[in-house]
């Protein structure tokens, strides 16, 4: 039987279209379980191997009362061992103001930082560099991912050198999953997300 992801879905700030493409790219190797911010049965995680929650408008803000009900059985999931993948939005809520899941490490959005090559949201094709090799990723704003390097593994950064996209124990995040030219990116990712021990 496939390994099964539960993929947070609330349009915008959880986008379909982001998440269509997660289930796209990946429903060859993977069953998924919707769910959304209203109240899920107590046994909702138990078949569970990673979720997931895909980019949307940047309204970090929203999780207070996106999470009001299933919040602590997510967290509560995270702590029995569950895999985390975060893309975009969903990393910035691994940050610690948030499910708080990340060791050493802060999501702080990168048109903010030193050194960024963008100062304002927008749709751009951004230079990535992921797994040494150089891409464009659509971009429209995200999370770096700073802090203690030694603490995760990199898997893509930004021009400027920052983290965009790393995993950490059973945590996988990334500013935006989606490369231009393929699906390839989500794939990757996911799997390393699910097989990370």
């Amino acid at each position: 039987m496939k390994p099964t992801i539960a993929l947070f879905l609330h349009h915008p700030r959880t986008s379909v279209l982001s998440g269509n493409a997660i289930i796209q790219a990946l429903d060859s190797h993977y069953r998924f379980k919707i769910f959304t911010r209203h109240e899920l049965e107590p046994e909702f995680f138990d078949d569970v191997d990673c979720v997931a929650f895909p980019g949307g408008i940047g309204d970090s803000d929203a999780y207070d009362w996106l999470f009001r009900v299933n919040g602590p059985a997510i967290r509560n999931y995270i702590a029995r061992g569950g895999r985390y993948l975060g893309i975009c939005m969903g990393a910035y809520w691994a940050d610690a103001n948030y499910f708080d899941i990340l060791d050493h490490v802060r999501a702080k959005q990168y048109i903010r930082r030193p050194g960024t090559d963008t100062r304002r949201p927008h749709a751009k094709a951004a230079s990535v560099t992921w797994q040494g090799q150089p891409e464009r990723m659509y971009f429209y704003d995200g999370c770096a991912l700073v802090g203690d390097e030694t603490k995760f593994t990199t898997i893509a950064r930004y021009a400027n050198g920052d983290p965009m996209a790393i995993i950490q124990n059973r945590v996988g995040l990334d500013r935006k999953s989606t490369r231009l030219n393929s699906s390839h990116t989500v794939i990757s990712y996911a799997v390393f997300c699910l097989k990370k021990k």
